[in-house]
């Protein structure tokens, strides 16, 4: 039954998307009209009415499920920044100041051991563990509202924070953050679940990672002119080009599995959108080398026709009902930051074909569920216990945006 939904959606997805099956060079006019598209149905739909991000449409059941919505809404608010900077639409930045203004409603204020931090915590997780990266991840769109406005409230929370895991999660030798706090007992996670069963297993690598997603202590640093938060961003440059496998990727750092060698879709694009930002800073070339290895690792994987799957293995194989369109965009996106740093080749081709792929899947504006209508494909299954799961991601649509921004900036100007 389940392969039958999919069948209907794709069918309604493409074949009612005006470019769908073209290969010629895309026009100005229809990028950009499938950014404000695209930006209208994140105003509007992705983010509820108090601004927080919606997250994941379960299309077999159609509702929403609020997962991980800080870095969500964080990433919503960069996207819309960048569309308003590209249109000069003034709604555009009314949305991004919504959703920001609901981030900033995350800061702890009923627990003094927690000054200056935020709850960012997994919606369905009952423990309350609050994640780095959750927060990292939603902050590079509070940072870039604060330049585009000049409201300084939208970088202080975000530094104050990132202050707090600083004095509280930094592994400085070891150039790794502790990835969890227990928001219950106030404590960082040092050990996993497993661990605390069996303490001579314990891998380091487990609860720290070279936690540089979002590029946190370089914004920090450029907020506040503070020379110790440099410092934190470059040995976490320094930590990821020497923790970097020779295939380009961070293979000992979940989310990727080294057991089943499978790599995550966007964790080690993160990585490398943080080395790029560590070589502008400082001009080291070993960063923008290892960014590039990254990058040219995730041309191997992309199909043809500019497909990327949620799951792929380094062996070629990849689960085929998925498809992690954020992963397409964040991998056009490094690439033309690498096209415009002269940096690898090959670029140019896979910039269009991610392109491509981008606008001739996303959902026509006329779609007949208004919860789709707009929005660009991220899809992904889950079956338990019979039950199918269809869901589409709001990802999708964020990466989407700030790609499109920067493919009409490098194409057309």
């Amino acid at each position: 039954m389940h392969k039958i939904i999919l069948a209907l959606l794709f069918i309604s997805t493409f074949f009612l998307n005006p470019v769908y099956g073209q290969k010629k060079t895309l026009s100005r006019e229809l990028v950009m009209q499938a950014i404000r598209t695209g930006a209208d149905y994140a105003s509007t739909v992705l983010l509820d009415e108090n601004g927080k991000a919606r997250c994941d449409y379960f299309i077999t059941e159609g509702r929403w499920n609020p997962y991980e919505p800080a870095w969500h809404t964080g990433q919503l608010v960069n996207a819309l920044v960048e569309v308003h900077k590209l249109t000069k639409e003034e709604r555009y930045l009314a949305a991004a100041r919504k959703a920001a203004d609901w981030w900033l409603g995350l800061e702890i204020k009923d627990k003094p051991q927690f000054k200056g931090m935020v709850l960012a915590i997994h919606e369905e997780d009952t423990s309350k563990k609050n994640v780095f990266s959750t927060i990292s991840d939603g902050t590079p769109g509070l940072f870039n509202l604060y330049r585009v406005t000049g409201e300084k409230k939208y970088a202080e929370l975000p530094t104050s924070a990132g202050e707090w895991m600083l004095r509280h999660m930094y592994l400085q030798k070891e150039g790794l953050f502790y990835d969890m706090l227990d928001y219950g007992s106030g404590e960082v996670v040092k050990l996993t679940d497993k661990e605390r069963a069996d303490r001579d297993r314990q891998e380091l690598n487990d609860v720290a990672r070279p936690n540089n997603e979002g590029f946190l202590f370089k914004d920090m640093y450029e907020y506040t002119r503070n020379e110790e938060y440099k410092m934190v961003f470059i040995n976490l440059c320094a930590s990821l080009v020497a923790k970097q496998g020779t295939e380009g990727l961070w293979m000992n750092f979940a989310p990727n599995n080294r057991e089943e060698r499978s790599f995550h879709p966007r964790f080690n694009l993160w990585y490398a959108e943080s080395l790029i930002e560590g070589y502008e800073l400082t001009g080291d070339t070993s960063y923008l080398e290892a960014a590039r290895r990254t990058v040219e690792c995730y041309m191997k994987y992309l199909k043809k026709d500019g497909t990327f799957r949620y799951r792929t293995y380094l062996d070629g194989r990849s689960k085929e009902d998925s498809f992690a369109g954020s992963a397409t965009s964040f991998l056009g996106l490094l690439a033309i930051r690498l096209q415009r740093l002269e940096s690898g080749e090959g670029l140019r081709e896979v910039i269009d074909r991610c392109a491509q792929w981008v606008i001739a899947n996303q959902f026509p504006a006329s779609h007949v569920d208004r919860n789709l209508a707009g929005g660009f494909l991220d899809f992904n299954t889950q079956v338990k216990n019979g039950k199918v799961r269809m869901i589409q991601r709001d990802v999708g649509t964020a990466f989407a945006l700030r790609f499109l921004v920067e493919y009409v900036s490098f194409t057309f100007h």
